[in-house]
């Protein structure tokens, strides 16, 4: 049995710590801000840090090295080198939204995660059922940023699909089958063959008539997300028969996993009661 301990009992944290509870790891009591980690890597085989991105060096520096126990952070676009001097370094970046640690735990069954460093991370990811994919350090900004796009600004797009179909009094829950059509086309003929539109068919007329429907604050957004379209229909002008990418060589991770057994709710893992600032957002 794998023993774990996690330092920062926030969202990701404990989603974590619930995740791999359920999954038969021995995961030690979390540790906070106002908790002594000096000593946080002894005894177990992995020591997780999943402080803010700003923090991870610090607390990193605070713990003594044990040559025995791999030392991890959760952080997606943040290197090795953070986690100095430990001999044994690790990166595990889950590709979930992590929104509160119930929701995230049942996420972490079964997700995506770039790894990097001692293998010994990867035995978690399988713990989890999980998907294992490589990202040396110098592609994990870059692997960061495409995560952030997927995420966060597809979420921000979709509060402008709100504001801007609220002035014409359709409902938001219309927009989002529209939406959920537009991604289910994306995974099954890749983004050139999905893209639909008047950007796509070259109605310039139509692209004008919405900019000038569009309030004044809306307009930046559209024209940008109007030129990502562009630049998408002239790739599949250029290569109309190229083939949908292939997926990336997963590493670890069984093909799907079981019906997950009931979790125990976040409030009966041990975590100071006041650890709000140790909140690490997840893409």
């Amino acid at each position: 049995m794998t023993t774990v301990r996690i330092i920062g009992p926030g969202r990701a944290g404990t989603s974590l710590a619930l995740a791999l509870t359920n999954a038969g790891c021995d995961v030690a009591p979390m540790l906070g801000r106002d908790d002594a980690v000096g000593e946080a890597a002894h005894g177990v085989d992995v020591l997780v840090i999943a402080t803010p991105d700003a923090v991870i060096a610090e607390v990193a520096r605070k713990v003594e090295p044990d040559p025995a126990t791999v030392v991890a952070h959760l952080a997606g676009s943040l290197g090795l080198d953070v986690l100095d001097p430990h001999p044994r370094k690790a990166s595990l970046h889950p590709l979930v939204a992590l929104p509160t640690p119930d929701v995230g735990a049942r996420r972490l069954v079964g997700a995506w995660f770039a790894v990097t460093g001692d293998p010994a991370v990867r035995r978690l990811v399988d713990a989890m059922f999980g998907r294992a994919i490589r990202v040396a350090d110098e592609h994990r900004a870059a692997y960061h940023a495409a995560a952030s796009i997927a995420a966060n600004h597809l979420v921000a797009l979709m509060g402008q699909v709100q504001r801007v179909g609220a002035e014409a009094g359709v409902p938001f829950e219309a927009y989002l089958d529209l939406a959920r059509a537009a991604l289910e086309n994306v995974a099954d003929l890749g983004p050139a063959a999905a893209l639909t539109g008047p950007v796509a068919r070259g109605d310039d007329v139509t692209v004008q008539r919405h900019l000038d429907a569009l309030p004044a604050d809306e307009v930046a957004a559209y024209e940008a997300m109007a030129g990502a379209a562009r630049r998408l229909a002239r790739d599949r002008a250029s290569s109309p028969a190229s083939p949908t990418p292939p997926p990336p060589v997963v590493l670890h991770g069984p093909p799907a996993p079981p019906e997950p057994p009931m979790m125990p709710s976040a409030s009966t893992l041990t975590a100071p009661a006041a650890e709000s600032e140790l909140v690490e957002e997840q893409t």
